[in-house]
């Protein structure tokens, strides 16, 4: 793909918290802001990350150091809205505004249908609904953008990752020692949360794109 084919995600999508947004609430309430992910957020990302207890680093990088490395922090950054889409969530409920949790969905090359999911939520805001919103946001970026499956890599005694996949509809592909490959069909996994009523915010993620796909 040619330089000029990349979409610059931030210009993708305009709303009012930060170059692309959308607003919606926790399970408790509370108010974030879902967004496109830029170069520019690397000190949003790199604070997060320092958040996340070491095991949950563990077990999302499969290590618990304090940061991941900077090639990685690089990819993570890397999001043209093409080949690596990337939504994060920040808290908009109090004024340090941080950022809570990332979803992303890479894929080799622009034509490739099968992409690689992976998503990270701060320790302070699980079980608060954040992983749902954050995963409909993306899935129906990666809907609009010819991303019809996701493969997920799970270490094996993550169970809470399992169950979360699997809701979406996941099954296991492979297996490479400690780590499971899942794959899920995007248009299921959003069926799926469509009939999802917790957190209510969900209803404005898919109000939200309804809107875009009726303009």
């Amino acid at each position: 793909m040619n330089d000029g084919d990349r979409i610059d995600a931030p210009l993708r999508w305009r709303g009012t918290c930060g170059d692309a947004s959308i607003t919606t609430m926790l399970e408790d309430g509370r108010t974030v802001c879902l967004r496109t992910v830029a170069p520019a957020d690397e000190g949003l990302l790199r604070e997060g990350i320092a958040r996340m207890s070491p095991h949950s680093r563990y077990l999302r990088f499969f290590s618990g150091a304090a940061s991941p490395p900077d090639w990685v922090i690089d990819r993570l950054l890397d999001a043209d809205g093409v080949l690596h889409l990337a939504w994060g969530a920040i808290d908009t409920s109090i004024p340090e505004h941080p950022a809570i949790g990332v979803v992303h969905a890479m894929r080799p090359d622009a034509d490739a249908q099968i992409a690689e999911f992976s998503i990270a939520v701060i320790d302070d805001y699980h079980g608060l609904g954040l992983g749902r919103l954050l995963s409909a946001t993306l899935l129906l970026d990666a809907a609009g953008d010819g991303m019809d499956l996701l493969t997920a890599h799970v270490l094996a005694e993550n169970r809470a990752a399992i169950d979360f996949v699997r809701k979406l509809g996941a099954h296991v592909v492979g297996q490479d020692g400690p780590t499971i490959e899942y794959r899920f069909e995007v248009a299921d996994a959003l069926e799926r949360l469509r009939r999802e009523t917790d957190p209510p915010g969900l209803t404005d993620v898919f109000s939200h794109f309804d809107a875009l796909n009726r303009a």
